[in-house]
């Protein structure tokens, strides 16, 4: 089948890392891939192994959708992804009308909030527009089995099996990381707004594990600019518990390497958080911010399902710490700026990771999106006479 993907790059990357993601799935089960977007430029970092390691993705410009000129003589594929509610292009739209139109399908944003299982699956005719007459189906990702799942590749998991402790400590050498056995490592992908320097000034004096130096890994952008900025408003304050590494973009694969490394990972974004699940580590999901609150929700949705069979009180300690990272506690030590100067004590790592575990166990039981996505658009594939 022939897949017609399109993704508008609103900030960050977290867009276009799910359509990438999608895409060499897609391409994995023997699908080939036209990706439109209207800007590519994260994929020379996200792919450094070039398109050309990727055949059956053709990577298009969006405005080339928009000019209907141009494309007067393509043929819209047989499964056309809206991705985020991007809104397709009037042209392109009008050339998916034809007798056996293509499944269109809005792959929706991530959440455990319960109105995802409502609206999963459900139709909406096209009343007006070019594409009058046709339908849009909205698929929802999710964590239960009335949802569309989550992106899990079929050879993730022997892939981390594969990642042993040999060639983790040969990957992080070349990042120039060399921890020592009982030393700790930390990964953090946040936004601007993330504590991290209240996390920094404690690692600073009470490192993670007694004795032993706190590895903190920086992702590139605002984690970066945090532990530098922290690191500046810190001088001569070298201390062996405490080593900052600043690192380059990872392709996806190594994100994953960064999240099997590391004793707790700090990730932001819906592809991150649920490559940190996979991970089997403690983790804290640093959630996008919006003015009107609503993340606030789609957090603690989020909670009450990941740890809903978790002992209490780990259940409450981790949920408290999660709140004070995402600045929804309403405790926060602030400073004259509004940066938070303190955060909770964190929970134990080593119960937290052995529920994370156990919740990871539950989570793989449910069937992965790309499967869900695929079978649940063939239902609706039409065949030309």
């Amino acid at each position: 089948m022939l897949w017609d993907i399109f993704c508008r790059v609103i900030d960050n990357h977290g867009d276009i890392g799910v359509c990438w993601r999608l895409s060499r799935d897609l391409v994995k089960r023997g699908h080939q891939v036209r990706l439109w977007v209207d800007d590519a430029s994260a994929l020379t970092w996200m792919a450094p192994e070039g398109l050309s390691a990727w055949p059956a993705v053709t990577l298009r410009a969006w405005q080339e959708a928009e000019d209907a000129a141009r494309i007067q003589n393509l043929a819209a594929g047989d499964i056309v992804i809206e991705a985020f509610g991007c809104e397709l292009p009037a042209p392109f739209v009008a050339r998916m009308v034809r007798p056996s139109p293509p499944v269109w399908i809005n792959l929706e944003y991530l959440s455990a909030e319960a109105y995802v299982e409502r609206c999963h699956g459900l139709r909406s005719p096209v009343c007006s527009g070019p594409g009058a007459g046709l339908n849009k189906w909205f698929f929802y990702p999710g964590f239960t089995q009335a949802t569309g799942g989550l992106m899990r590749e079929p050879d993730l998991l022997d892939r981390q099996q594969a990642f042993t402790p040999e060639a983790q400590r040969q990957w992080l050498a070349s990042l120039g990381v060399y921890p020592r056995p009982d030393d700790a490592l930390v990964s953090v992908f946040c936004y601007a707004d993330a504590p991290l320097g209240a996390l920094l000034d404690r690692w600073r004096t009470t490192p993670l594990r007694a004795g032993a130096t706190t590895h903190v890994l920086l992702t590139p952008g605002h984690a970066s600019a945090l532990g530098q900025r922290w690191h500046e408003a810190n001088p001569g304050t070298a201390t062996p518990h405490l080593a900052l590494h600043h690192l380059p973009a990872l392709p996806q694969p190594e994100f994953d390497h960064l999240l099997w490394s590391c004793d707790l990972n700090l990730v932001r974004g819906e592809d991150s958080a649920v490559r940190a699940l996979w991970a089997g580590r403690p983790h804290a999901w640093h959630i996008y911010p919006q003015d009107d609150g609503v993340h606030a929700d789609k957090l603690e949705a989020f909670m009450q399902h990941w740890m809903h069979d978790w002992p209490p009180d780990l259940r409450e300690q981790v949920s408290i710490w999660w709140r004070a990272w995402n600045g929804l506690s309403a405790q926060a030590d602030m400073d004259r700026q509004g940066h938070r100067t303190s955060l909770p004590d964190l929970p134990d790592l080593s119960r937290w990771r052995q529920h994370g575990r156990l919740s990871r166990e539950k989570a793989l039981r449910q069937r992965d999106l790309c499967s869900q996505l695929t079978d649940f658009a063939l239902q609706f594939v039409i065949q030309p006479e």
